[in-house]
């Protein structure tokens, strides 16, 4: 097994860990999850970096590193979905898109071709990366506030401001590069 694939397989190990830590209610819980989560973005850039620019690209990559993406994206919000930080529609329409694109995924793993991402999912998956650190600073200013001073309603108002505006933006991507990914497809689909 060659780097790459090691650092995906990384991403699913600390995916793991970051969902146990971040359901401790304890601020260097929280603080140790963001750090965990950042570690796995970062093996999301340098697995693919590394297998483009040493040509070690693989099927088993190509298949697992979406997979890996989805699995750490995922996990995440269904996190703040638990934690009532989210809202449930916007974790159900991205979840509804990986669950339709993996399903085409493995459709062409059946007729022996393997789809790799596409532009538009790498820009999906930096919105969704974006939101999450949003919602990891969100946790981390407010277990720190309260430690500190109280929480303020009207503080707490701006930040959720926040959040559902990097949600948006991620929602609206994964439903345009999901559409994108069909449409390019298409032809597969339509050979069945």
């Amino acid at each position: 097994m060659n780097l790459p694939n090691k650092l995906t397989i990384s991403r699913i190990i600390l995916t793991l860990i970051f969902l146990v830590l971040i359901r401790q209610p304890a601020l260097w819980a929280v603080i140790s999850a963001t750090v965990v989560f950042a570690l796995a973005a970062i093996t999301d850039y340098y697995d693919g970096y590394l297998a483009r620019e040493y040509h070690l690209v693989t099927d088993f990559g190509k298949l697992l590193d979406p997979i890996a993406d989805k699995f750490l994206i995922l996990a995440a919000f269904l996190a703040f979905l638990r934690m009532n930080i989210v809202e449930d529609w916007m974790v159900i329409l991205i979840l509804g898109r990986e669950i339709l694109v993996t399903g085409l995924r493995l459709f062409a793993l059946r007729k022996k071709v393997v789809l790799a991402a596409a532009k538009a999912g790498k820009h999906k998956t930096v919105s969704q990366i974006v939101a999450i650190f949003v919602i990891l600073g969100f946790i981390i200013f407010k277990h720190s506030a309260i430690a500190l001073s109280g929480w303020s309603k009207e503080v707490e108002i701006w930040w959720k401001i926040g959040i559902d505006a990097a949600m948006m933006m991620a929602v609206l991507l994964a439903l345009i590069s999901g559409a994108s990914f069909i449409i390019s497809n298409r032809k597969l689909i339509k050979t069945q």
